[in-house]
């Protein structure tokens, strides 16, 4: 039987479902919303061979109408211009405020067309169908939406909670190992900011994870365990003026490391991967986090696989690039910092010098 993990937002509240094998019950799903008899269901290339057929299928068989958008795979693809382009799908087709948009795939697809129904007609319905391993356990709840600009990613965006989550944890088995490795980032930064015994776990077998050597239902119980946490911090602090800003651990550099390669070198949850050895590096000069608990911090991303080039990229263009986060504030980098395993919290009395020591510890770390 499928999971439901509830996010509690008053009269924006919504269901994750989480389960193998439900993709054939989501037009019942969605129908039981009471939403739109028209949807627009954006997908890129790559999802749409494995389950395009199936989900719409499953739609029109709950009396859906059902119009197809399909954007470019990939981050540097999370664009105003794909985002013009959906918009010019659903006016062409005649949706209206009472339409409703499906997202299928990954953070990309769930991003930008999520940011696209934020806007479209001042906002309107969407549901999210995530298929990759850190849009089921991150991007895909908490309602943050939005698109890259060339100086920073995810500067242009809008918080609109969507109206049901819906994760059918068999589309992580059509992933490459790449993309299932990057999402582990996602996860194993819940376990370092919210959840030892999660980490404890991760420690045991994150190899099994990653290889997907796991049966149906323990996946699908680190999925609900890694919904369960990101929906008690979107609970607590929805557009994140507060505690959300722990979910950014990692981020800081990571966002930076993306732009700065354009989007096109790392993965998400790679650039994110390198950014948590830096934001532990200063955690541990700080004196907050132990150098035991440190190395277990970074022994743990190593067993995902430190991701290469990081050590060619220029100090000074990463520090440029963070300086223009969406997180700062007055011109100060905040940065998300642990003091110790499951005890995250947000600063803004990093020092240039600190961030350098951290930068070029991630770049030492970092295979040429």
């Amino acid at each position: 039987m499928p999971e439901t993990v509830p996010v509690q937002l008053g009269n924006r509240s919504y269901a994750i479902t989480i389960g193998h094998g439900i993709l054939p019950d989501l037009g019942a799903a969605y129908a039981d919303l009471g939403l739109g008899r028209r949807a627009l269901l954006v997908t890129n290339p790559t999802v749409a061979e494995h389950y395009l057929e199936p989900v719409t299928a499953s739609l029109e068989a709950a009396g859906i109408q059902v119009t197809v958008a399909t954007i470019p795979d990939g981050e540097v693809y999370k664009t105003y211009e794909t985002a013009g382009g959906i918009y010019g799908s659903l006016i062409t087709a005649g949706l209206d405020r009472s339409s409703c948009i499906v997202t299928l795939g990954g953070g990309v697809v769930g991003d930008t067309a999520g940011f696209v129904a934020a806007t479209y007609m001042r906002g309107i319905d969407f549901l999210q169908v995530p298929t990759t391993l850190e849009a089921q356990v991150d991007a895909s709840v908490g309602g943050k939406t939005g698109v890259d600009h060339p100086l920073g990613k995810n500067v242009i965006g809008a918080f609109h909670q969507p109206k049901l989550v819906y994760i059918d944890t068999d589309t992580l088995r059509t992933l490459p190992q790449r993309e299932v490795a990057a999402g582990m980032a996602e996860v194993i930064k819940h376990g370092f900011i919210r959840d030892p015994e999660l980490m404890a776990a991760l420690e045991l077998n994150i190899e099994a994870y990653v290889n997907l050597s796991v049966s149906s239902d323990d996946l699908d119980a680190l999925i609900a365990t890694n919904c369960r946490i990101k929906a008690a911090v979107v609970e607590a602090d929805e557009t994140e003026r507060g505690l959300h800003e722990i979910l950014n651990y990692g981020h800081t550099v990571g966002h930076a490391l993306e732009a700065v390669t354009g989007y096109e070198t790392y993965r998400h949850g790679e650039a994110v991967r390198l950014g948590m050895l830096a934001a532990a590096e200063i955690s541990r000069r700080k004196g907050l986090l132990s150098d035991a608990d440190a190395e277990r911090h970074n022994a743990l991303i190593a067993r995902l696989g430190i991701p290469p080039g990081a050590a060619s990229l220029d100090v000074d263009t990463i520090l440029e690039r963070m300086a223009g986060d969406k997180k700062a504030r007055d011109g100060i980098v905040r940065f998300v910092l642990l003091h110790g395993i499951g005890d995250a919290r947000s600063h803004d009395d990093v020092t240039r010098e600190e961030m350098i020591a951290a930068i070029r510890f991630m770049q030492e770390l970092s295979p040429a």
